[in-house]
């Protein structure tokens, strides 16, 4: 196994609390991450690998296989935006009016969205529909082992979209995907034949952006909004699953609101920053249970 570098300290902007970090890298946003008896957390996106910890003082501090270094040094600023204000982000949100908000700000101090890459964000939401953090996990892990490449070691990337073109829908059923195997295959021939899909989320109308992901099969609303929230950085997106349903029905009385209203109501309340405050409000109500 390739050596790995020394422990390195990020710039602490809106410094991770144990627990916020732990909420960041597995609490839904990202599926490859590993906490170990240590306390330091592993983990994969595209073609880098670091491991992660918090020092006594706060600071967070990570290192890489020395083979990787040159490219995950930029690359893990982004991934967990330590290349943006947070500080500021949250000052615009309205935490001096939303008593609720404000609650699980202050709870999960640290918490941020993780910039993943577009692609694989979109596979791995695709393996979400209808399961928990910790089977999708398994999902990603094993396509990771049965389809994709080694990164260092015993550290497998996820498939592209191009390899999983190339396989049976029967090797997806064996890495436990199920009847999504079907929508992951049926994706990578779609992109296969209209690449622009995936393009330019980053910068359309919210709006024109969603509905063009959700041309995909197996793509409905809350894939879509997902995959742009974690993967195009769009933090406009609010997300509504079975957590921020409960959420926001119990604690800002939308009692018979479809999922879609509640999207709409916290996409106008929370504004061009709901995606951040989505993310507090499910943990807060994750944490519940």
């Amino acid at each position: 196994m390739d050596g790995w570098t020394r422990w390195k300290t990020l710039e602490r902007s809106t410094p991770f609390t144990p627990c916020s970090l732990a909420e960041t890298l597995d609490g839904g946003q990202a599926f490859r991450w590993k906490h170990s008896k240590t306390g330091e957390w592993t983990g994969i996106w595209g073609q880098s690998l670091a491991k992660v910890r918090l020092t006594n003082n706060g600071d967070l501090q990570w290192k890489c296989p020395s083979a990787l270094e040159k490219n995950t040094t930029p690359e893990i600023r982004r991934y967990l935006g330590a290349d943006q204000d947070y500080e500021q982000l949250i000052d615009e949100l309205p935490w001096r009016s939303d008593e609720v908000f404000r609650s699980a700000l202050e709870t999960w101090c640290g918490l941020r969205i993780l910039r993943q890459p577009l692609s694989e964000t979109l596979f791995c939401f695709l393996c979400s529909s209808n399961k928990q953090i910790v089977q999708i996990k398994q999902i990603c892990e094993t396509a990771a082992r049965r389809l994709g490449t080694t990164i260092s070691g015993d550290h497998y990337s996820l498939p592209t979209w191009k390899a999983i073109l190339e396989i049976p829908e029967a090797e997806l059923r064996l890495c436990k995907a199920g009847y999504r195997a079907r929508y992951i295959k049926q994706t990578a021939h779609a992109l296969a034949h209209e690449p622009s899909i995936l393009k330019h989320l980053d910068t359309l109308p919210y709006p024109q952006a969603r509905r063009q992901l959700q041309r995909l099969p197996g793509v409905g609303q809350k894939v879509a909004d997902c995959v742009l929230l974690f993967g195009a950085g769009r933090l406009d997106a609010f997300p509504v699953d079975v957590w921020i349903e409960k959420a926001m029905r119990r604690q800002y009385r939308l009692e018979g609101w479809t999922r879609e209203q509640i999207a709409h109501f916290g996409r106008i309340h929370f504004g061009s920053l709901a995606g951040l405050a989505q993310q507090f409000l499910f943990a807060g109500e994750r944490s519940r249970t």
